[in-house]
């Protein structure tokens, strides 16, 4: 029985070295460069080693019985160098000599530099064989312990019989037993150290991809701010550019309308002519800086909504005498239609919704050169919630708009396809300026069109 408590101490003395190591490792050696921490754990376990011979169970004649032996085992499964194994085997050896020089102290380090080679050799077939970790390690654990039990009953100062008959068969058992418990629990110990490294590992990627990813929301924040500053700097440029062109294109009209108005007598025919081009010109211009100008300060948010009652009945009467004249000199027809459950008024802002209509109108008269444009004002109600709408449609029979362009037309500055700016002009600003505006009024604008069939552009009013 004073084997097992014996043996039974020294494996649980080296479970208290191994968790003692495990805290030193944390706390102390993964601090340390990788070279430092080799030679420190070839250390630790020579000196588990001469722990397990400091605590063995003690016969006259300086005889020790212990598990110096299982430090071997562990270099044999943990290390990748058959020379460290060796080393460890023979250094545990050596600390045999520091209980006294005996014969039994020479034996002991004579057998511990066999298993210590014995090891080498289980490290090297462990490296290269495709057995199971399994069984690698039973058979580690046998083979060590068989030739540790040769080696005491060859070499051992005790007589053979009296060891094979009194000793072996307890110790044996004992000591294979506690090194299979010691391996199991090394295996868990080393399982649990990679789990910690990957841990650690996926930790450092992570913060190293916060990193880069604070660093990159940083600049993708000040780059943000530049272009935000610059289509600031843009619009407020145009606003400016616009209202200061405007000035003088006024005084350009107003001087060709003069000379245009001026008697037939008065005048000379061909001077008449340049003087209605050139008012024709600066009325073309002056739309255009004023469109710029309507654009400027939409992306600025400068542009101001003036709510108050309008009256839907007025608009319709004004755009119709506005686009009259243009539908008779084209030979077309212009309709409109206001259904009876359209209310008398609204609360919008009437020169923006006669804006808005007035380019859609434009558009429609531009690019249809027969048949009809018709302006249709009805009520809808949409949704869940019932909401209602007043609906301005506007109608034409030109030549249509093709479905992957629908989108596409209602950017600044674009239109359905290059040859379209080049028959029919325009800059493609009004369909832009007239959707930010509705966007403003609280509103919308729908597209329903194919290419040759005609378009129908739908303003969305809220009507309360």
């Amino acid at each position: 029985m004073g084997f097992v408590k014996n043996f039974l101490m020294n494996a649980g003395m080296m479970v208290t070295i191994a968790y003692i190591a495990n805290l030193l490792y944390k706390y102390g050696l993964s601090r340390m460069s990788g070279r430092a921490k080799y030679a420190s754990s070839i250390l630790l376990l020579i000196f588990a080693g001469w722990m397990s011979s400091f605590f063995g169970f003690r016969l006259p004649g300086n005889l020790i019985f212990d598990l110096r032996f299982m430090p071997v085992i562990v270099a044999a499964a943990v290390y990748s160098r058959a020379w460290v194994i060796l080393l460890i085997g023979f250094g545990i050896g050596l600390t045999r000599l520091t209980f006294g020089l005996s014969e039994a102290a020479f034996v002991g380090l004579l057998n511990l530099t066999i298993l210590g080679a014995v090891g080498a050799v289980l490290n090297v077939w462990m490296r290269s064989s495709a057995a199971k970790l399994l069984v690698k390690g039973t058979v580690t654990v046998l083979a060590i312990n068989l030739v540790n039990t040769v080696n005491i009953a060859t070499f051992g100062v005790l007589p053979t019989r009296t060891y094979l008959t009194e000793i072996m068969p307890i110790m044996l058992p004992v000591s294979t037993v506690l090194s299979a418990v010691l391996m199991l629990l090394l295996r868990e110990f080393h399982l649990e150290q990679q789990r910690m490294m990957q841990l650690e590992h996926a930790n450092q990627l992570l913060s190293e991809q916060t990193r880069e990813l604070q660093q990159t929301h940083h600049v993708l924040e000040e780059r943000a701010k530049q272009l935000m500053l610059a289509s600031q700097y843009k619009s407020e440029f145009l606003a400016n550019m616009s209202h200061e062109l405007r000035t003088p294109l006024n005084s350009i009209i107003n001087l060709a309308q003069l000379l245009y108005e001026q008697e037939e007598e008065r005048t000379p025919g061909e001077t008449r002519v340049y003087s209605e081009m050139i008012y024709r010109s600066g009325l073309d211009l002056l739309g255009l800086v004023n469109d710029v100008l309507d654009l400027s300060k939409v992306e600025a948010g400068k542009l101001e909504i003036t709510y108050e009652e309008v009256s839907v009945q007025e608009i319709p009467e004004l755009l119709q005498m506005h686009f009259e004249m243009i539908a008779i000199r084209k030979g077309m027809e212009f309709r409109v239609i206001r259904e009876e459950d359209v209310p008398d008024t609204i609360i919008s802002d009437s020169q923006r919704i006669q804006q808005i209509l007035r380019n859609l109108l434009a558009n429609a008269f531009k690019f249809t050169q027969q048949g009809s444009v018709t302006l249709h004002i009805h009520r809808v109600v949409e949704g869940e919630e019932q909401l209602g709408w007043l609906v301005f449609d506007v109608t034409d029979t030109g030549i249509g708009i093709a479905q992957a362009q629908h989108e596409q037309i209602f950017e600044a500055f674009q239109q359905a396809d290059g040859s379209i700016a080049r028959r029919y002009g325009g800059t493609g600003l009004g369909l832009s300026i007239s959707r930010n505006l509705a966007n403003l009024l609280g509103g919308h604008l729908r597209l329903q069109s194919k290419e040759g069939e005609g378009s129908v552009f739908s303003l969305y009013l809220p009507t309360s």
